[in-house]
């Protein structure tokens, strides 16, 4: 069961700028967190309660579902981030819950590249991705090296939600050059509220030792549960943390490239 997983800093702290005049000039000394929500795209439970959120997050919507576009016009009208959940396989599963358009360990690069681009074509106003499950494709290096080579051609970020500790997502983002996040705490691996209220706690006591921190949730079975507990939260984690989304954190490590987790 994941639950967490080491990062480094995203951003760095800033406590004082020297101003022109050799004033003191004192800057917000905050850590930030972003809210990652997967499996929109199907018109899951709990998606227009994560939606209504009061704090900016990043919506991973798949591709090719019967409310991919839906959810992705909805998200961008309301100020969220929008990026493809791209269903990979998983060492384990059922292939049923991939959905159509998956990246699997049995396909040639021409196809793997073929699926992506169509994938970040449909699902609207996408500006990164990040893997729908995807265990045995995220250790698998040809694989991602497509997959990475893509996204970074059509400008996207890339997101290691961390299904795996095999990961090879870091080396091969170094290798082509894009900007790489990753996953810090699953919130709802487990289906309840006192499992994703433990999941907060985790969070809040990760953000002690580190200046960022990147959380996934979901809708779909846990949806409404993860939303009423984040809605419940959020109040006290902003004594603690600015809610930011992806695309700020990227923005923010514009001076080092790579935003890369502890192998």
């Amino acid at each position: 069961m994941l639950v967490a997983l080491p990062t480094v800093p995203v951003m760095a702290n800033t406590s004082v700028i020297q101003g022109m005049l050799g004033t003191e000039i004192k800057a917000v000394d905050s850590r930030t967190l972003a809210i990652v929500i997967d499996d929109f795209g199907n018109g899951m439970p709990g998606t227009e309660e994560m939606l209504k959120l009061p704090v900016n997050i990043t919506v991973a919507v798949m591709p090719f579902m019967p409310t991919t576009q839906q959810d992705a016009e909805a998200a961008h009208e309301r100020g969220h981030d929008v990026i493809v959940h791209m269903p990979m396989e998983p060492n384990k599963g059922n292939k049923k819950w991939l959905g159509p358009g998956a990246i699997t360990a049995d396909l040639s690069d021409v196809e793997v590249r073929k699926r992506v681009e169509e994938a970040i074509d449909n699902v609207p106003h996408a500006i990164g991705m990040n893997n729908h499950m995807g265990s045995k494709i995220t250790a698998d290096e040809r694989l991602m090296r497509v997959v990475l080579t893509v996204c970074k051609e059509r400008g996207l970020f890339f997101l290691d939600s961390r299904t795996t500790y095999k990961t090879v997502v870091p080396k091969i983002a170094k290798e082509v050059g894009i900007t790489l996040l990753s996953n810090d705490v699953f919130l709802d691996d487990v289906y309840t509220e006192q499992h994703i209220s433990k999941q907060v706690s985790l969070l809040r006591k990760h953000l002690e030792t580190h200046d960022s921190a990147v959380t996934i949730g979901h809708v779909g079975p846990p949806g409404k549960k993860t939303a009423s507990v984040l809605k419940q939260s959020i109040p006290g984690m902003k004594d603690i943390a600015d809610f930011v989304k992806l695309s700020d954190m990227v923005q923010g490590s514009m001076s080092d490239p790579f935003i890369l987790p502890n192998p």
